[in-house]
């Protein structure tokens, strides 16, 4: 029998009782259009991006990979994906109270 867990509050999910939600998520690095240069025509570009295909193959540092892309998946729960939902990034909300001047 598989076994989940909610990835954020580590909550067992029982397959038959309990709702999952999944999130697939991926993070790559986002390269800016080179400007082309005029004089293109003599240029390549397959070979050029066969060359940094096998740069990337001949690299013994793994961590480059995770440096331009990665991917992720992520089990829920109902509640942690009401949580995730409102607030993917993670990020402070801060109530601002409106205060009148007396």
């Amino acid at each position: 029998m598989i076994r989940y867990t909610c990835d954020l509050c580590k909550r067992d999910l029982d397959p038959e009782d309990d709702l999952r939600y999944v999130v697939k998520m991926e993070i790559y690095a986002a390269f800016d259009p080179v400007v082309a240069e005029e004089d293109d025509s003599d240029r390549d570009h397959l070979q050029e991006i066969q060359d940094i295909l096998e740069r990337l193959e001949d690299a013994q540092d793994d961590q480059i990979g995770d440096d331009v892309y990665q991917k992720l998946r992520f089990d829920l729960c109902p509640q942690c994906r009401k949580k995730f939902a409102k607030n993917p990034l993670g990020r402070e909300i801060v109530r601002v109270l409106g205060f009148s001047e007396n």
